[in-house]
């Protein structure tokens, strides 16, 4: 294992949690029905969008797991990693750049690549995840378009207790990882705390897949080593304040792209990222005309990247060197004040400003980019649990001249959507509907950026901007609970990546790319055993030009997991997840590639006995050739065990 040489504390941005948190109300956050949580997922709508919760503990994941792990088990999510060893967040055929990840309020996603890697952001400290899709509010900031993954991990539901947690966990391809952290609370301050490492010597390679350069059966380059901590405290009391601190660091490989003649061979000898923020709000407040609360938050984000590109499978000779150096500032008011007794009014106002040095070999660029938002939204609310919003919003963004590249005018957008939900036919079943418009501003890398050669940067890429509905029902009766959604988006100026002449890629603006599709989410308990299951029919194409079928966009994705009690007190989990065909531009035929479906299925046992918990596991149980995209494999078959202190 290679060794980290020192451990770099970054900060990670914490909310508090009052006691009706302002940034949840504002953010309009999944109004879920009370019944059945099943697999720790619960089903829901935000403002009339459909939203899906679940709490990391209750999910089978190995100790040292990133949010990458999570993710793959939420329904109605596409996970995928790419040819930079990054892992992509799709939804409802949308890019990785269209989904917003905000992780206690603060954007992860706004910065050089507006994207956030989940696959190197540790779980360790979350203590919910959501995810949205669609619009669920205007007040989210800019650049939020198709979908919202949030990340709790200084606020929540609930009081939280004094407790002391560890995990440590082994797998047969050389994985190990250990995780400890702790919770203080001590009259109106709770403080929580924790750290973790984890180490991966490869990824198995699945029966029928073949790596010319990859050793014992592992994949080429996919080896990892990461370190890890966070940090926080809260104060609770008419108003609140909170501040946090978290972060890695890590070295890792990327494996290369094996169905290319000249795929990357790129190793990251040194990566860190952290957020850092600072919160504070007046609590629910007596006005003159009612009741309100403001809330304020500083955001720092920052983080650090070497890559370095290799001749050749052997990695021993560096052909070239890439550093990348990001600051992103945020600043963000919210407000809310009731409208009368049904009505409520809420505003807010975001700033980011991104910083970016890359350094190719020796010579070095600066960027910049600017970018804010505001926006007001009312919502009403009648008998029955009937509540209807509408909102409208403002976003803006600008590249001053810098690193001798030349200015982008200042670019604005409207956007705005509306959206309700109701108990009104009957009190287990919720309908919701929402119409919603919003734009998204091209990042500095879509525009500068040539990734060491294996692009032509486009400075003259337009915004996308999409048109999105959808309509749902969820309901829930004690023992089952289903959700059904169908959408229909539609969006301008699609940023599409094609092959050049030159066997590279160069990112375009397409006329458009429809999506359109059904999602169905069914669950249900019945004596100890428990029962999942989801299923996502979607069609996406292009419009204006070839290739007409979007990348890496299955039309069907299906999964079930059965968890049922054994004997001697066991608990056992079947999960069976199948990913339809897809397909990817291959720049060494300068023409589309088919990929076919795969299924895989994974096994866990896991017994429990006072404070402790030990999980048996095979993932990919079948060793089946499952592809994230063309040329990368999930992993093979994998035996692992993990020991949690809960």
């Amino acid at each position: 294992m290679r060794k980290l040489l020192s451990v770099s504390l970054c900060l990670f941005a914490t909310l508090p949690w009052p006691r009706q948190p302002l940034a949840a109300q504002a953010r309009d956050s999944v109004h879920a029905i009370e019944g059945l949580v099943v697999g720790g997922r619960r089903a829901g709508s935000a403002g009339g969008a459909s939203g899906v919760v679940v709490h990391p503990d209750s999910l089978l994941l190995r100790p040292g797991a990133t949010m990458e792990d999570a993710l793959r088990e939420l329904p109605f999510v596409h996970i995928r990693q790419n040819s930079r060893g990054m892992a992509e967040i799709s939804v409802r055929g949308s890019e990785s750049r269209q989904v917003a990840v905000l992780l206690d309020g603060v954007p992860l996603s706004l910065g050089w690549d507006h994207r956030t890697d989940p696959s190197v952001i540790p779980l360790l400290g979350v203590r919910s995840l959501s995810l949205v899709r669609g619009l669920p509010s205007v007040l989210g900031g800019p650049n939020v378009l198709g979908g919202v993954v949030e990340v709790d991990v200084g606020r929540g539901a609930g009081r939280e207790e004094n407790s002391l947690r560890a995990a440590a966990g082994w797998d047969a391809a050389g994985y190990r990882a250990a995780a400890g952290s702790a919770t203080q609370a001590a009259g109106r301050f709770v403080a929580r705390a924790g750290a973790g490492f984890r180490a991966r010597e490869g990824l198995a390679l699945p029966r029928g897949v073949d790596d010319p350069a990859g050793r014992g059966g592992l994949r080429a380059n996919s080896d990892v080593d990461q370190v890890n901590a966070f940090g926080a405290v809260r104060w609770e009391g008419q108003g609140w304040a909170s501040l946090s601190a978290s972060g890695f660091r890590a070295e890792r490989g990327v494996p290369p792209e094996l169905h290319l003649d000249q795929p990357r061979l790129w190793r990251v000898p040194d990566e860190w990222q952290g957020v850092a923020a600072l919160s504070a709000g007046s609590g629910r407040r007596r006005t003159a005309w009612g009741t309100g609360e403001v809330e304020a938050s500083l955001g720092f984000n920052a983080g650090h990247q070497e890559i370095e590109s290799f001749a050749s499978t052997a990695y021993d000779e560096v052909v070239g060197r890439e550093l990348g150096d990001g600051r992103t500032g945020t600043m963000r008011a919210l407000g809310q004040h009731t409208l009368g007794a049904r009505g409520e009014l809420r505003a807010a106002a975001t700033y980011a400003d991104v910083r970016h040095l890359e350094t190719l070999d020796t010579a070095g660029s600066a960027y910049r980019q600017r970018l804010w938002s505001v926006g007001t939204e009312a919502e009403w609310r009648w008998a029955a649990a009937t509540r209807a919003t509408v909102g409208a919003a403002l976003d803006g963004a600008d590249t001053p001249r810098t690193g001798g590249k030349p200015a982008l005018g200042a670019l604005t957008a409207w956007g705005g959507r509306v959206g309700a939900s109701t108990l009104a036919l009957r009190p287990d079943l919720q309908l919701h509907a929402s119409l919603s418009s919003r734009a998204r501003f091209p990042a500095l890398r879509e525009l500068y950026s040539g990734a060491l050669g294996r692009f032509d940067p486009n400075p003259d890429l337009r915004p996308e901007r999409l048109n999105a509905a959808e309509a749902g029902a969820t309901w829930r009766r004690a023992g089952a609970e289903a959700q059904a959604t169908v959408f229909a988006h539609r969006l301008h100026d699609a940023v599409v990546r094609i092959a050049t002449p030159g066997r590279k890629f160069r990112r375009v603006n397409r006329d458009a790319l429809n999506s359109a599709g059904l999602e169905l989410l069914l669950g249900g308990s019945l004596g100890g055993v428990q029962l999942l299951g989801d299923l996502v029919l979607q069609h996406v194409g292009r419009e204006g030009g070839e290739p007409s079928r979007p990348e890496h966009m299955p039309s069907l994705r299906a999964g079930v997991e059965l968890d049922a009690p054994l004997p001697l007190d066991l608990r056992g989990r079947l999960g069976v997840q199948h990913t339809g065909a897809q397909y990817c531009v291959n720049p060494d035929l300068g023409a589309e590639m088919r990929l076919r479906a795969g299924t895989r299925a994974d096994l866990a046992v896991r017994r429990s006995w006072r404070a402790w918990r030990a999980t048996l596991s095979l993932d990919n149980a079948l060793d089946a050739a499952v592809f994230d995209q063309c040329g990368m494999p999930q992993p093979g078959r994998t035996f692992r065990i993990g020991l949690e202190l809960l």
